[in-house]
């Protein structure tokens, strides 16, 4: 089956669109990546995401028309593979997350809300779409969130080693999985938000620049500067990255208040800019080694990187220097997949299971906290659908 993916993080970079082919059933499928690209936002648009996600309130009407125009561009993005490629019969669209607050003893159930309506997608694009994957999970007691785990799992667990898939978007989410050849390998999978990815650093570039630079190319303003190793440790006492997992995060909890706090704790130490920067990005290099080693009990033979992170080569010598000399750091490229689409191709997988048939749950139950396995997603079909004969589970 021919499937698009559709994925905008928390970076809110831009839509990330992969066509792909799949075929096989459960965790035994294979996955060819046919075409990828990134459809930027309407910098308008961009920026209004970026006012919600902080906070700005919204009347109910320039709300349905934000979520709506989102969906807009997400059929956009699908829409453009149709001139060069076979048709493709679903799409799996994360849509744009704007507020994620995980359960906690406050809330004894999460919440997380994605923009870009399903049937909207569908509409403009005549495809069958899957869309809301998070709150299925959410209502079994789960955080929503990593939910690319079980795709992991799927496409990059190894029969003898042991691997840890670090991606490094806005936020950072790690899966855990141990050797194939291990009984009951699943069992042991495991997976959590790490913390701060790019958003912090993204936020530091445009604080120092008054917003004329949006990132650190490649790391390379960092690299000019050292690090402060007392706030990286003190920053490192935050609650989040003492509590065990499940768990997960976003820019509610590591944002802009959040960096201005860090801004205000740095004043004592009269750090360069270049030396500003070197210190936020060692907080997300210093947070991922120190979430593996405070919550993976195994010794692990590989870290593969993917997302946005994975250009910033300054990020990803830092992490060498806080991991084991031992563990070997690879992109996920090396190993045979896109690392940049690997996120948009998960959904195109989790759309897949959602209408198979049968369906399969997207979920693991260990890595999210739900109590049982969830399907996830809700499908949304074109005017005239579905068919008796089209193959798709009727929902």
């Amino acid at each position: 089956m021919y499937c698009i993916g559709l994925m905008s993080g928390t970076s809110v970079d831009g839509i990330d669109a992969a066509l792909v082919e799949i075929s096989g059933s459960e965790l035994n499928l294979q996955v060819e990546l046919l075409a990828a690209q990134t459809h930027s936002y309407p910098a308008t648009m961009r920026e209004e995401i970026l006012a919600v996600c902080a906070g700005k309130p919204l009347s109910m009407e320039a709300f349905a028309q934000l979520d709506e125009a989102i969906a807009s561009v997400f059929a956009d993005a699908a829409n453009a593979f149709a001139e060069k490629y076979p048709p493709a019969e679903l799409i799996g669209s994360h849509g744009q997350t704007v507020f994620h607050r995980p359960h906690s003893d406050k809330f004894s159930i999460g919440y997380s809300l994605q923009l870009g309506r399903g049937e909207v997608i569908a509409h403009l694009t005549g495809m069958t779409t899957v869309s809301d994957f998070r709150t299925a999970d959410i209502a079994a007691g789960g955080q929503g969130a990593p939910l690319v785990s079980k795709i992991d799992a799927c496409l990059l667990s190894h029969p003898q080693n042991s691997r840890c898939v670090q991606n490094i978007g806005g936020i950072g989410n790690v899966t855990y999985l141990p050797p194939r050849d291990q009984p009951d390998w699943q069992a042991q999978v495991r997976g959590w938000d790490t913390g701060p990815g790019n958003v912090l650093i993204d936020l530091a570039v445009q604080k120092l620049t008054q917003g004329e630079q949006t990132y650190d190319r490649d790391g390379n303003w960092a690299a000019q500067g050292t690090p402060c190793q007392p706030l990286i440790e003190q920053w490192l006492q935050h609650e989040f990255f003492q509590q065990p997992p499940p768990k997960s995060t976003g820019r509610e909890l590591f944002g802009e208040a959040f960096l201005s706090q860090c801004w205000q704790q740095a004043q004592a130490y009269d750090l360069s800019q270049s030396d500003w920067l070197a210190t936020v990005s060692d907080l997300t290099a210093a947070s991922i080694a120190d979430s593996y080693h405070r919550f993976i009990p195994h010794r692990m033979a590989e870290v593969l990187i993917c997302g946005g992170g994975s250009r910033n080569q300054y990020l990803i010598a830092r992490l060498k220097h806080h991991l084991p000399p031992s563990v070997k750091v690879l992109t996920v490229d090396e190993v045979g997949l896109s690392g940049e689409f690997k996120e948009a191709i998960a959904f195109a997988i989790l759309a897949y299971w959602r209408v198979g048939q049968p369906p399969y749950p997207g979920n693991l139950p260990q890595v999210t906290g739900a109590r049982q396995p969830m399907l996830l997603g809700n499908i949304h079909y074109p005017f005239g659908y579905p068919k008796p004969d089209s193959g798709f589970s009727q929902f």
